[in-house]
């Protein structure tokens, strides 16, 4: 494990906290927390990107934010977006196929290593270092939630697996960290069953959710995957009735101790409606630490929404409410993370 530079309490609560902002400019609230060591990262969408020179300004611009002598962690901000391919791209440029097109190519293996080569040459030629891909949902049924935009290889997990893993050697071989997405599993989800909307509960057997959706994931660790996405939707086969990222059954139980994942645990957005019933970012970036999500994605576009969950984890890291030596574990985790994107 790194061990932790020395660190504020609301320092190590920002290790924890992805920002976002509207608009081409970084607003100056959002330079000033990177500075004073209060973020983890930020996501980009398409609304932040006019062009590539634009955005690969912002990115040196945000990186020597986060060199300021207020700053004790010193490693490459994790600047991400979601760079899927197909209609899901929020730069322009490769990869141009989406996972089914790759899934339904004559020769698959090859278009997910050019569609991972491409995707790391085009995020790291603007600065970015993570991308939030690939999806490894197993679809069920044609035109469902995660078919109707192309996001998935395959109805059959092995072609996933394969598939997903070839992404994500590929890309992380071009200094781009790969995003698995989206614990355990949504393949199941029909097409009205999306977690940004309200929320999902997948009926899926223990059996169907080891053997199909999280079957992609044991190649994607094998490949070194660095982070993955754990889902919005409920699963309560698997013993909670609570959304997978705010199950530490899920997030503890299914991803680290049955799959074996060491790397970071990212959640879906926080301000997803899939999170109706949990209150506000302040309740929702609690219960998602406590059960063990190492980055909180406030993806809102409002910079209030990260410092609203920066609050949240340092008032509950000082006084008690989280584990303070599992907090330490998690933020020492995000700074490896970020420590292996250096250069």
């Amino acid at each position: 494990m790194t061990s932790l530079p020395a660190l504020s309490d609301r320092q190590l609560a920002g290790q924890r906290v992805i920002y976002s902002y509207s608009g081409l400019t970084p607003p100056a609230r959002l330079l000033r927390r990177i500075r004073h060591g209060q973020a983890a990262g930020v996501i980009f969408f398409s609304q932040n990107i006019a062009s590539r020179a634009q955005i690969r300004q912002v990115a040196a611009e945000l990186q020597q934010a986060d060199q300021s002598k207020l700053n004790p962690v010193q490693e490459p901000l994790l600047l991400m977006t979601d760079q899927e391919g197909g209609l899901v791209r929020r730069l322009p440029g490769s990869p141009g196929k989406s996972e089914k097109q790759i899934g339904e190519s004559a020769n698959p293996g090859s278009a997910a290593r050019n569609a991972g080569r491409g995707a790391g040459r085009n995020l790291h030629g603007v600065g970015l270092n993570v991308n939030l891909a690939p999806v490894l949902d197993v679809y069920r049924q044609a035109g469902n939630f995660i078919d109707q935009f192309g996001r998935s290889y395959s109805m059959n997990p092995n072609v996933v697996s394969a598939l997903g893993a070839d992404f994500i050697k590929a890309q992380q071989d071009k200094g781009v960290a790969a995003t698995s997405k989206h614990f355990p599993g949504l393949g199941a989800a029909t097409t009205n069953q999306d977690t940004d909307v309200g929320p999902v509960t997948l009926n899926l057997s223990k059996h169907d959710i080891r053997t199909i959706d999280e079957f992609p994931y044991k190649a994607a660790i094998a490949a070194g995957v660095k982070l993955v996405m754990v889902s919005w939707a409920s699963y309560p086969s698997l013993g909670s009735h609570r959304p997978a990222g705010l199950s530490s059954k899920i997030v503890q139980g299914e991803l680290r101790q049955r799959l074996g994942f060491t790397g970071v645990t990212i959640t879906d957005a926080l301000e997803a409606g899939g999170l109706v019933h949990y209150g506000g970012i302040a309740n929702r970036s609690v219960l998602a630490a406590t059960a063990g999500m190492d980055l909180l994605l406030c993806a809102e576009q409002h910079v209030s929404e990260g410092i609203e969950a920066l609050d949240a984890l340092d008032d509950a890291y000082s006084d008690g409410t989280l584990n303070q030596t599992t907090f330490q574990a998690e933020a020492a985790n995000v700074i490896a993370l970020r420590t292996s994107l250096a250069g």
